[in-house]
């Protein structure tokens, strides 16, 4: 399968298309799509990215572009699901692409949702990851219940994010200019980001709102589910096509 693609609820109005983190998947999400979908009374069409969940392997290792690369391929997939435009709702990695998505597309993206965003790269996201290392073999165990290749999928991620060059990757100026209107959304116990992510973020798109949530980690959507879907619901009820 090139691409694991789930389509969730009805609705009126242009569908919310997800892009999942860098260990995610269709699955991963859980039942978060379903609740979005309900909550908003729109289409929410979740995508696993090529590597990840049931779509085919990946193609060639990242390199520092690979998200640059995905927004490309974002744009793609909407033309192969017939979507001119739709909103983008993108969790860690998959915000940051959301974010070069509508900074290389802009007539593609007619509103972003950014959880737990990645514009440049601190060391306490480095660290994280490379604390998960002695404990792999039990985290692609678990991956391989929502991943056909988990042991490829974290190979993938772990090399890129540890890779000597990826702590100067940054796409501040890249994401300079977007127009769209934005939520930023940021726990404060995450262990791969801090507010910096968040106050950097919006230094590049002044007009963006944001959620701060305490008591919340890298996942805004699991951890706290209710106000995630409060602040979105009303996010895309505002005058939003």
């Amino acid at each position: 399968m090139e691409r694991e693609i789930v389509r969730f609820g009805q609705g009126s109005g242009l569908p919310i298309l997800m892009l999942h983190e860098g260990l995610g998947s269709v699955l991963l999400w859980r039942d978060f799509p379903d609740q979005l979908a309900a909550a908003t009374g729109r289409e929410v069409i979740a995508y696993s990215r090529q590597g990840y969940g049931q779509s085919g392997l990946f193609t060639a290792p990242y390199d520092l572009d690979f998200m640059h690369c995905e927004a490309d391929g974002a744009a793609s997939l909407m033309d192969k699901l017939g979507l001119g435009q739709a909103h983008i709702f993108g969790h860690s990695d998959g915000a940051s692409i959301a974010l070069l998505l509508a900074a290389r597309h802009p007539q593609r993206v007619a509103s972003l949702v950014l959880e737990a965003p990645h514009v440049f790269v601190e060391p306490m996201c480095v660290d994280a990851i490379k604390a998960l290392k002695p404990d792999a073999a039990a985290l692609v165990a678990r991956l391989a219940r929502y991943h056909e290749h988990a042991d490829a999928v974290f190979r993938q991620w772990y090399a890129i994010w540890t890779d000597a060059r990826f702590p100067h990757w940054t796409i501040e100026e890249d994401v300079i200019g977007i127009s769209c209107p934005a939520l930023v959304i940021q726990g404060d116990r995450d262990e791969y980001g801090s507010v910096a992510q968040v106050d950097r973020t919006c230094a590049a798109l002044p007009q963006a709102e944001q959620l701060r949530l305490t008591d919340c980690g890298h996942s805004p959507h699991r951890d706290c589910l209710g106000e995630v879907l409060a602040a979105s619901t009303q996010f895309y009820g505002d005058n939003r096509a």
